[in-house]
């Protein structure tokens, strides 16, 4: 079974960024390649509608088969709303919460990201954890694209 991977919007934008350029653009790659299954929620699509149009086109290059597309619902709503509440981020990162909380109730493998202020944070991250655990929702696994990609082990 393919792992399921929610990227935001950032994964797309570090293709063209120097530092986070070569993870990104190998992430993609595994997705194309039908390694793994992207996962792309409808907020993704919205951020990236104002992004340049060559951060836009990454996502034509990944073929339909590999993606799954989520929505933010009022489900996620209500737990992104929560975080805000227990105070993992304020309601000025609500869009960032709102990623977090898709990814947890699709019950994503791990949700990649290279915003590490609000998203891959390991406090945060705890805190996160610990707002899904009060309401029933599971664990969420949040990692950098760098700590996904598949690599030739020599075992």
């Amino acid at each position: 079974m393919q792992q399921r991977i929610y990227i935001d919007t950032s994964v797309f934008g570090g293709c063209f960024d120097t530092e986070f350029e070569e993870p990104s653009k190998q992430l993609f790659q595994e997705f194309q390649q039908g390694l793994k299954t992207s996962v792309i929620s409808n907020v993704t699509l919205l951020e990236l509608e104002r992004a340049p149009r060559n951060v836009r086109n990454l996502l034509k290059d990944i073929p339909e088969i590999y993606r799954e597309h989520i929505t933010l619902d009022q489900e996620a709503r209500n737990l992104a709303q929560h975080y805000v509440d227990e105070q993992v981020v304020s309601n000025k990162y609500l869009l960032d919460a709102q990623h977090i909380a898709m990814a947890s109730i699709h019950r994503v493998d791990v949700l990649v990201s290279w915003n590490f202020k609000h998203i891959v944070n390991l406090r945060r991250i705890h805190l996160y954890n610990a707002v899904n655990l009060k309401y029933s929702y599971p664990m969420v696994e949040i990692r950098s694209p760098r700590e996904v990609l598949n690599e030739n082990k020599d075992i």
